[in-house]
């Protein structure tokens, strides 16, 4: 795959980014309860050393290297009611071992935790692994083309959307070009398009895909897609905060209100943990939106049973 040059890419120019020192609350943002965080990252210890040295060098510095527990618990803690998890298998031959630590994480913090399975596209008795998984109770595939550098319109992935469409199992792919960044050893530029995804969401009726970060950079092809299909959904992570060298900056009050969900990116991320949380408080976006987002959508999409918290009105 060709290397990213300097002008394709939040993270081409100067890296690291800098962290910042925003303040934090120890509480949701009023008048937010019940709020349903879609985007969480949790590994094994080694793992997650492993990605925060990456971020460190080549990304931004973390602001929380929390352990699985304690991230959870910082979480909880401070007013989220549910966490939805991913993690992401880097090479071939991982992926049982992760869905094996977020089936016992799940099982842990029952009720409060939704785990995603996932699986390295191509690996050998890939649609086994996730019909394990399925079957020890994870919810759906998370995948990372930056990371995992395969193409969404491959046989390989055919497998896994016919699963995941005939298994009701929802799809989170990081199929957005950025941020991208030359230490990838792919260009997230020839492997990710809002084209690609229509594809296979076109292809796949059935297939209930998100794309996190509103598909960062092509905030306005996504907006239109998710206008267009009913079975695209996008995440907020990291695409509200004001943080990334972005040029085009998204603007949620102009999407679907019920296809877009809040996610945190949490603990990857370089400033306060409410950050995101605070851009939502503070937009015009009618209370009942701001209720699909903090909750509604994610309870649709990843099948959450409803708890007698709700987003107050």
């Amino acid at each position: 795959m060709a290397t990213p040059t300097l002008s394709q890419g939040y993270l081409s120019i100067k890296t690291p980014l800098p962290g910042l020192n925003d303040p934090e609350g120890t509480t949701l943002p009023q008048p937010f309860h019940g709020v349903i965080d879609a985007h969480v990252h949790i590994f094994p210890k080694i793992i997650s050393e492993a990605v925060w040295q990456w971020f460190g060098k080549h990304g931004w510095p973390i602001r929380y290297p929390l352990p699985t527990n304690a991230l959870l618990e910082f979480l909880f803690d401070r007013g989220v009611d549910h966490v939805v998890a991913f993690q992401y298998a880097h090479k071939p031959g991982m992926s049982e071992w992760l869905n094996d630590y977020m089936v016992r994480k799940v099982e842990q913090f029952q009720g409060r935790l939704t785990g995603m399975a996932t699986v390295f596209p191509g690996e050998e008795g890939a649609e086994k692994i996730l019909w394990r998984a399925f079957d020890n109770g994870l919810k759906g595939v998370k995948l990372h083309v930056h990371v995992q550098c395969f193409e969404m319109l491959s046989r390989d992935m055919e497998n896994i959307y016919d699963l995941c469409s005939k298994r009701d199992r929802p799809m989170v792919i990081h199929a957005g070009r950025e941020p991208n960044s030359p230490a990838y050893v792919c260009d997230p530029y020839l492997l990710c398009s809002a084209d690609i995804v229509e594809e296979v969401i076109r292809s796949y009726p059935k297939l209930k895909l998100c794309v996190p970060h509103l598909g960062m950079d092509e905030f306005e092809r996504y907006r239109t897609l998710v206008e267009a299909y009913d079975n695209l959904w996008v995440d907020t992570a990291m695409a509200i905060t004001d943080y990334l060298p972005m040029d085009n900056p998204a603007d949620i009050t102009t999407f679907r209100p019920d296809r877009i969900m809040y996610g945190s990116d949490f603990p990857n991320i370089p400033y306060a943990w409410d950050r995101e949380l605070k851009v939502l408080a503070k937009t015009a976006l009618p209370k009942s939106h701001l209720k699909k987002i903090l909750q509604e959508n994610a309870q649709a999409f990843f099948a959450i049973p409803p708890t007698t918290k709700t987003v107050r009105q």
